[in-house]
């Protein structure tokens, strides 16, 4: 009875599998025209044990008992399990041949995953079907979605900045952003978002992270990142903070260059890696590594963090006890390109100790540049078969095990779901920014014999800005001027505009998004300064906390609101401030210049209604 029940073990775990993929290679062009159901049964065999999924990515990944994982693993070759370890780009608005490519690459090579950029909803979800379909392995799809799926895909939803995030005054709401943003991934068949951004940004001339961090102070980046990490782990798919160990100060953008790091150690510890080192605490799935070089922990001439053994094993692995999976950043990033060439610089990112590939210059170059440095003896297959398994664990942990196509009916409708909306709108009103308030101008209360005026500054026609400020106050006029304004233009409109008693002033820069720069012209922000100097300009900036200092005396203004950026529940929510229907919530999560600091914010803790003849109500 023994030797039987060895012998179905044996057959069932080994020769089975082998027996299934020489019977499909004997069928020719006949099993290319499976669906993808049925070539799972047969690459897949069903658990013998139902999988008992746990309750971490951390545990899932330290799981080595799974069927599944070691049935999947024995089917791959050498150069396959190394596939595994890339994730390829892709687009879904770049035509049939941009799609070709991106199967040749599935089909030919066996890469294990996906990470897609812009496009729409439902073509990714008929791409990911189909890339789905002629993948021998599940392959897990990924976003680089700090914001949610509407920061690359149009007709969804898009959530607020992290630095808008970074101005609440509690982090319930950026839990349950994460949720959401977990539904819609799962709802669009993906498994891996790029997010949350835990550097710490404190350096305002930071071109790269900026209104992406949630701030300057390192406890509030640790808890706010946090929150948003848990809200997406909770929700099923797998977060992956970044940059590792940290980009926010820093004046170089990794995309075109390798910024240097200049720090001590005893600064890095107590200030970059703080945030890191808890969400490493607290469960943390993925962890993605930055193109820098840091001369005080790794002091090889122009090498990047992702390439530094020191850093990456050393201080993350080791040092940090970090037991995640790691990915690299874009391997087709300059901070990585400038000094080493596509193949040398994948397999270098193995050799310190990476798990995941991100973005590839080249796949096949990546792959023969890996199997020679095994040849070499600089890494070995043993330790490539290592992270394939923990990749195929966290695939299970994911659901791919049991994975099925995404259906397409009601798309739209499922990733804009209500409860996005009003997350959005809670949002918006409690990260708004009161930073001025002379004379307490705010909460305003219209009177009859009070006339005032809106103007928004970088709009093309009447704003929700204007729309809402409508409802609250019939009595207005509305203006609009372009960020480009000439002398001519402007001079017009300040002429009119000085005969208000009230001015609600908007500033937009070129999209709902915030920017860097908002590229005023120089007529445009002195009518912006003179408004600031009225003496009876309320002013609403609609983006960057940074890009006040694009406007000179601004914080001479009566009322100077911050909103963050231009998105409606945002220029709702400042309409609504101004005549105290919301309270003033918001805190300044960066230092801005030396009117405008870390922590500031003026708070009108209950709202205050105007009642009959103007008289406030609680």
């Amino acid at each position: 009875m023994t030797h039987l029940a060895n012998f179905r073990k044996l057959f069932n775990f080994w020769l089975l599998p082998l027996l299934v993929i020489a019977l499909w290679a004997c069928e020719g062009s006949d099993a290319q025209r499976q669906s993808y159901s049925e070539q799972q049964r047969q690459f897949y065999p069903v658990e013998r044990v139902s999988y008992d999924r746990p309750s971490s990515i951390i545990a899932a990944l330290e799981d080595s008992s799974s069927y599944w994982v070691d049935s999947l693993f024995n089917t791959l070759t050498p150069e396959e399990r190394i596939a595994q370890l890339i994730i390829i780009e892709a687009f879904s608005n770049k035509g049939p041949k941009y799609e070709a490519d991106v199967m040749r690459l599935i089909k030919q090579y066996k890469v294990g995953g996906i990470i897609f950029f812009q496009g729409t909803p439902t073509r990714q979800a008929e791409l990911t079907n189909e890339y789905q379909a002629a993948s021998k392995v599940p392959l897990w799809i990924s976003m680089d979605a700090e914001t949610g799926v509407g920061m690359r895909l149009d007709s969804t939803v898009e959530y607020p900045s992290q630095q808008m995030l970074g101005a609440l005054s509690e982090d319930t709401l950026i839990y349950r952003m994460g949720v959401e943003v977990a539904q819609e991934f799962k709802r669009l068949g993906m498994h891996i978002n790029f997010a949350p951004v835990a550097d710490i940004n404190n350096n305002p001339n930071n071109p790269i992270i900026g209104y992406r961090s949630f701030g300057e102070n390192k406890y509030d980046v640790a808890a706010k990142s946090m929150a948003y990490m848990r809200g997406m782990q909770d929700g099923g798919i797998l977060a992956v903070a970044k940059h590792f160990p940290g980009h926010g100060d820093t004046d170089v953008d990794s995309h075109y260059d390798l910024p240097v790091i200049p720090f001590q150690r005893h600064r890095l510890d107590t200030l970059e890696l703080y945030p890191f080192q808890e969400l490493i605490n607290q469960g943390l799935g993925g962890m993605m590594v930055a193109h820098m070089h840091i001369p005080q922990l790794d002091p090889t001439p122009n090498v990047p963090s992702t390439l530094s053994e020191p850093i990456v094993t050393g201080l993350l692995k080791k040092q940090l006890n970090y037991k995640g999976l790691i990915f690299t950043d874009a391997m087709v990033m300059k901070g990585v390109t400038k000094y080493f060439e596509p193949g040398e610089a994948e397999a270098r990112a193995l050799i310190a100790g990476n798990d995941v590939l991100e973005r590839l210059n080249s796949v096949p170059k990546a792959i023969n540049a890996i199997k020679e440095a095994i040849e070499n003896g600089d890494l070995t297959q043993e330790e490539i078969d290592r992270r394939c398994k923990r990749v195929l664990a966290a695939k299970q942990w994911l659901g791919l095990d049991k994975y099925k196509p995404i259906p397409l009916e009601n798309l739209y409708e499922d990733l804009n779901p209500p409860m996005a909306d009003l997350i959005n709108k809670r949002i918006a009103e409690g990260a708004i920014t009161l930073l001025n308030n002379k004379k307490r101008m705010l909460p305003l209360r219209p009177t009859k014999r009070m006339s005032i005026a809106t103007v928004s500054i970088g709009a093309t026609r009447v704003t929700a800005f204007q729309r809402q400020v409508k409802q609250l106050t019939e009595e207005t006029d509305d203006f609009y001027i372009s960020r480009k304004a000439n002398s001519k233009e402007a001079k017009k409109l300040w002429k009119k505009l000085k005969k208000y008693d009230v001015v609600l002033v908007a500033l937009y820069g070129p999209s709902i998004r915030p920017s860097n720069s908002l590229g005023y012209s120089e007529e445009a922000a002195r009518l912006v300064q003179q408004l600031a100097k009225s003496n009876k300009a309320v002013i609403t900036l609609f983006n960057n906390a940074y890009t006040l200092n694009q406007f000179p005396e601004i914080e001479e203004s009566q009322a100077l609101l911050l909103a963050y950026q231009g998105y409606f529940h945002a220029q709702a929510a400042a309409a609504e401030l101004i005549f105290g229907r919301i309270p003033a919530r918001g805190r300044l999560a960066v230092t801005v210049n030396k009117h405008f600091t870390y922590g500031d914010g003026i708070r009108l803790n209950k709202s205050f209604i105007a009642g009959p003849n103007g008289i406030p109500t609680q």
